[in-house]
């Protein structure tokens, strides 16, 4: 992969043609994105499309087949590694362990993370009383209501304030106010200037997003603010949006 000169002072996310193919199958098709500092930005399509591939290559997680990309200050690839320090990553799948309570959850993503027993104490401190999870920490992950489970994923992957926050599909099967919820916290996090990327399978959430880009077959097929893309599309709600820019 050849690296341009990207600037590790400017947008958040910064991506120029990436892609990464599995063999023959091209999973994501020379992508393009620039996400400023402290934006929420939503990232749809359906399932298959590339979303939770291109994250990946944007965490550091997988190698790129092509282009190039900086996120929060460091390259994809060359500085992975460093990368991995500043960012905050919630998978689809969580990656709590049911068997330990929530404190211990919480400290060993503080270990993870670098922080020392001192700073995971501080950040937890201040961290699970936001979340509602103070009077749960001596409680078993794997007992927690899903909603419950999630707040403390999210808390797990903000412990060490991360620049960069990147959500694939947090708020899955959960109920309506669950999601408020957690779009409560993701919304403090903008306002604290981090930078919140976020795929949902919702799209009444894409309307929470600063920018919506939707993708498909492996490519962004469209890209704006919710607003935008409504006027571009000539139709009345998100939903109605990507059914016409991707088919039904």
């Amino acid at each position: 992969m050849s690296i341009v000169a990207l600037p590790t002072g400017g947008p958040a996310v910064l991506a120029r043609g990436l892609t990464k193919r599995f063999g023959k199958f091209t999973a994501v098709d020379a992508i393009d994105l620039e996400v400023p500092r402290g934006e929420i930005f939503g990232f749809l399509g359906a399932n298959g499309a590339g979303k939770t591939t291109a994250i990946r290559m944007l965490c550091g997680l997988l190698k790129p087949s092509a282009g190039e990309a900086c996120v929060a200050g460091y390259r994809v690839g060359p500085e992975s590694e460093r990368l991995k320090r500043h960012i905050g990553y919630m998978s689809q799948r969580f990656s709590l362990y049911d068997d330990l309570t929530v404190r211990e959850n919480v400290a060993f993503f503080g270990g993870v993370y670098g922080l020392s027993p001192r700073r995971v104490d501080e950040r937890a401190a201040a961290l699970l009383p936001r979340l509602d999870l103070a009077r749960d920490q001596g409680r078993l992950a794997g007992s927690l209501p899903l909603g419950y489970k999630q707040r403390l994923a999210l808390g797990c992957a903000m412990l060490h304030k991360p620049r960069v926050l990147f959500l694939d599909e947090p708020t899955g099967g959960v109920d309506p106010l669950a999601r408020r919820r957690f779009w409560d916290l993701i919304y403090e996090q903008s306002a604290a200037g981090v930078t919140v990327f976020v795929t949902t399978h919702y799209m009444d959430e894409a309307e929470y997003c600063g920018r919506v880009s939707i993708m498909a077959q492996g490519r962004i097929v469209a890209l704006d603010t919710p607003a935008g893309l409504k006027r571009g599309t000539s139709r009345r709600s998100m939903q109605d949006v990507f059914l016409a820019v991707v088919g039904s």
